[in-house]
């Protein structure tokens, strides 16, 4: 019987950051959608028919978390005190693991790959594009934002309109990396599911409490 040891993963920092980014993102994908083709409301008086204002105030509320989540996530990357995991991001590079885990996940090999960072090399593919994602996201939302204030903090993202060629193309950046979100969080949840299946490892319980489960190879 395998004898399996509690290892602390995730710190509080860590998880609080997953789970408020995750719902934002709940929040801001169907307010954003509803911003970019909205509906009319029929019945009822004009005083009360304010959707688009409401659905805009909690846009720009969530996306505004949704910033300081993406700036909080930056400073753990490079200052935490419990791992800054900065470098795991570059597990891609260790290729022979890289090619060990394509065969694991194919299903062409029962080797399981190492796991010397805190993601393996795929995950740190994926990762390091979500956050370039989150990036992208995040800015072309807050040129979108500033566009309609000329002094507010959001103001200084104007000008990237003009380099892009316009607000259009700003708003055109800003739903196509939407929809990347949308592809992005059904595989997340899947391969999550997935490794915690197959690993064994309390993958899934570990974004709540912290700790993977591993084996004692002592």
């Amino acid at each position: 019987m395998d004898t399996r040891v509690a290892v602390k993963e995730w710190s509080l920092s860590m998880r609080a950051n997953h789970w408020l980014m995750a719902l934002s993102i709940f929040i801001l994908i169907p307010t954003g959608f509803y911003i970019a083709d909205p509906f009319s409301v029929g019945a009822g008086e004009t005083i009360d028919k304010f959707l688009m204002g409401h659905v805009r105030y909690v846009h720009i509320l969530f996306g505004i978390i949704l910033s300081f989540t993406l700036i909080w996530r930056l400073y753990m990357m490079f200052f935490s005190r419990f791992h800054a995991d900065w470098k795991d991001f570059l597990a891609w590079t260790d290729w022979p693991n890289f090619w060990k885990q394509i065969k694991f996940y194919a299903f062409i090999s029962e080797e399981k790959p190492g796991h010397k960072y805190l993601y393996g090399p795929l995950q740190s593919l994926a990762y390091g594009g979500l956050i370039v994602m989150w990036l992208i996201i995040v800015i072309t939302g807050l040129a979108l934002m500033g566009n309609n204030y000329s002094v507010s903090f959001t103001s200084i993202f104007k000008p990237l309109a003009g380099w892009m060629g316009g607000l259009a193309t700003v708003r055109y950046v800003h739903h196509i990396f939407t929809w990347l979100f949308l592809l992005f969080i059904p595989v997340h949840i899947y391969m999550a599911f997935w490794y915690d299946a197959v690993i064994k490892e309390g993958t899934l319980s570990s974004m709540v409490g912290g700790r993977l489960y591993k084996k004692d190879e002592h």
